[in-house]
């Protein structure tokens, strides 16, 4: 669980919790034990009032996003958000990432207080409670993805769909010999659409003593700039051979500082410190405050959270050519978390790529 206060202070803390990925067993990973995951479906909080259709559709190829992951940040002390859950969603289509834009990313906030329409006032227990996926709330949900799934199948009237493009993703996959009867129901066996599931665990950030060794100075890295240049016999001109020396500078640095930071846990795939300040893994397309809308309360938006580059390495994206990726995606939420009742608001994403030959 993430606290979704202030960053503390603490000097052998820096304030920051860190998530990594664990595997544990799935009914650990559903709604009613309020968890913190990667992959697999969502975990929804609220069971009314899901975001569907076009609230969840990729605004490059306008086609439905995948749940990427989910993390539970109660705020203590508001009641209203006793339970509080952030879910962001990511498009499977490579062609649509392109460098500094989030338009395939889907962020929303879900609430609810201690005392709400689904779930028991006091904490589950710490075992399997053997009950089954589906909503309390008697919402379908599509058999592809888990989100809202107002469609059914025509044949079996046995499994639901959010669109027509996840049933026909489910229908080659083996849907169709299921529907016949020719085979026993398996979808989740076969489902290629969503992404490995892992339970997200936490720990609070340290910093070793190394962290704080310093970089070269902007002085070193333009006099070392400059006497390559003069090497290859370059005829640059003064200003741009130092605009360029400054920009590359400023750049390594801020990277520098990024590997620095990360290097005692490599492992981390999420940083959370409500309130606080993101681990930038470039100095290019850094947001203003004008660059974060304000919430539907009219109330700012501030940091919550960020993905971090290492999460790809657990999700079987790689492939030639296009592929889905990201520096790091760093999540902005209501500054006064505000209260929507079961509905789920949407929050904003900021993603951020590593500047020039940067490599994590």
């Amino acid at each position: 669980m993430m606290a979704g206060n202030e960053c503390g202070q603490n000097k052998s803390e820096t304030g920051i919790v860190l998530g990594f990925v664990e595997e544990v067993e799935l009914w650990q990973l559903r709604s009613s034990q309020f968890p913190s995951k990667v992959g697999g479906k969502p975990a929804w909080l609220s069971q009314s009032d899901l975001p569907g259709g076009s609230e969840l559709e990729c605004e490059k190829c306008h086609l439905p996003t995948a749940f990427l992951l989910q993390v539970y940040a109660p705020i203590l002390g508001q009641d209203r958000s006793f339970h509080r859950t952030i879910f962001v969603f990511c498009c499977k289509t490579p062609s649509c990432y392109s460098r500094n834009d989030s338009r395939c990313f889907k962020v929303f906030r879900s609430q609810l207080a201690r005392k709400n329409d689904f779930y028991p006032y006091d904490p589950p227990p710490d075992e399997d409670p053997k009950e089954s996926d589906a909503l309390k709330s008697g919402i379908k949900l599509c058999g592809l993805c888990g989100c809202i799934g107002p469609k059914t199948c025509s044949r079996c009237h046995a499994v639901n769909y959010c669109s027509k493009e996840h049933q026909t993703i489910d229908w080659k996959a083996g849907h169709k010999n299921e529907c016949a009867g020719k085979e026993p129901s398996c979808s989740d066996h076969l489902n290629t659409f969503i992404f490995p599931e892992f339970a997200l665990v936490t720990e609070a950030e340290e910093l070793p003593a190394e962290d704080e060794k310093p970089c070269n100075t902007p002085e070193e890295e333009k006099q070392s700039l400059e006497l390559h240049a003069s090497d290859d016999g370059s005829a640059m001109e003064e200003k741009e051979l130092q605009d360029m020396a400054m920009h590359e500078t400023k750049d390594s640095k801020v990277f520098q500082k990024f590997k620095q930071r990360t290097a005692s846990e490599p492992e981390q795939v999420l940083r959370y410190c409500r309130m606080g300040s993101p681990l930038w893994v470039s100095s290019e397309h850094i947001p203003k405050d004008k660059d974060i809308p304000k919430c539907s309360c009219g109330a700012r938006r501030l940091f919550e959270l960020q993905v971090m580059p290492q999460l790809l390495n657990y999700l079987h994206v790689d492939s030639p050519g296009d592929s889905i990726d990201w520096g790091t995606l760093l999540v902005y939420t209501c500054e006064d978390s505000c209260d929507h009742g079961n509905k789920y608001s949407p929050e904003f994403l900021w993603k951020q790529d590593i500047g020039g030959d940067g490599t994590v």
